[in-house]
């Protein structure tokens, strides 16, 4: 062979990572929080986290992704908002345990670098860490040809937060007669969303630039809001009122997630006209005529967070709510439940 090969010639710009690079360092300094050591680009992240008003601090972790939303974020040619989904997908889930969120990661992987699209779910990813006031302290970006259909990618994030012993929220203290609280979701978050691709552009036949009446808006427009971030409302409430469990709602939708925080010996009764429905929910219903009870294992339905508080709390946690211009309902309370039913009732 006369031609002396590189690795741009297999697919991978080095160059253009190295730049890319240069950008991140930029966008990830709007994050800072103290504890950050150094900047972006180190072979690990380095954080050292005061944690000196907890007696005995716990770290708390997870891991996700954004799943096939990333197909609507391609078919609009968008991505300033999709980093959002990816770090709530992430700090959600740890704040429902009590955690502060204090850093986060991040992993992109595209068949051909396009720096314009890393830099906008970058900014996207910046912006969902301020929202929940946490730092973007690292990751990793990967070209890799012939992985990805031409301008797509795939996301994965990675936060660590931290929470006392003693304050971590589990569920342990749930008992009967405690009122559950819903807080409003932004639509649908980031779950469900190959069924919401079958209905829209398979059964409908959709395109993703059609205005959609009841909406008021394009489906595309719909299906790209961005995943509400709940740590800072978390964290608001639980300096004010016990909280007795916190459920995320994410895949698998209000069923299965409730039941993560309820003791085997009881149920959660939930009224199913006790809050406002957004109209994307019932317009997916109606075109792919689709169960209640699949509706309810798959989306939020308009609830992206349940609180487990007393009864006593209840109504002064839903005017707080609503003083942070927060829609929050009383959906529901826990029962007692005999072995053969079903943690969940719907009345």
């Amino acid at each position: 062979m006369s031609k002396s090969l590189t690795y741009a010639d297999a697919g991978v710009d080095v160059d253009k990572a190295n730049k890319l690079v240069e950008s991140i360092k930029t966008i990830a300094k709007q994050t800072k929080r103290p504890g950050v050591i150094g900047s972006i680009g180190g072979f690990g992240a380095l954080f050292s986290p005061n944690l000196s008003d907890m007696e005995k601090p716990v770290l708390v972790s997870s891991t996700d992704g954004v799943g096939t939303k990333l197909k609507i974020a391609f078919m609009m040619d968008k991505h300033d908002t999709i980093g959002i989904d990816l770090v709530a997908m992430c700090v959600n889930d740890i704040a429902v345990q009590g955690a502060e969120p204090l850093f986060f990661l991040d992993y992109i992987s595209m068949g051909e670098l396009n720096n314009d699209t890393a830099t906008d779910i970058i900014k996207g990813i910046a912006e969902g860490c301020k929202q929940a006031r946490c730092a973007l302290i690292g990751g990793e970006t990967a070209e890799m040809p012939d992985m990805y259909h031409k301008g797509e990618y795939d996301l994965a994030g990675f936060a660590v937060g931290a929470v006392d012993d003693h304050k971590i929220i589990d569920g342990s203290e749930i008992r009967m007669g405690q009122k559950i609280i819903g807080i409003a979701s932004t639509g649908l978050h980031s779950n469900g969303y190959s069924l919401v691709r079958k209905i829209c552009f398979e059964t409908l036949k959709l395109k993703i630039g059609d205005q959609i009446p009841e909406l008021g808006k394009t489906i595309g427009e719909e299906l790209l809001t961005p995943t509400k971030i709940y740590s800072d409302i978390i964290q608001g409430i639980i300096k004010t009122h016990p909280v007795y469990a916190f459920a995320h709602i994410t895949g698998g939708g209000i069923n299965e997630n409730i039941i993560r925080v309820i003791p085997n010996a009881c149920k959660a009764v939930l009224n199913k006209d006790s809050w406002e429905i957004p109209p994307i929910f019932k317009f997916l219903q109606d075109a792919g005529n689709v169960s209640d009870h699949e509706m309810r294992r798959t989306f939020n339905n308009g609830i992206g967070l349940m609180a487990v508080v007393s009864e006593d709390s209840a109504q002064p946690l839903l005017e707080m709510m609503n003083a942070m211009d927060e829609k929050a309902f009383v959906i529901g309370e826990i029962a007692g439940r005999k072995s053969t039913e079903p943690q969940v009732e719907w009345i």
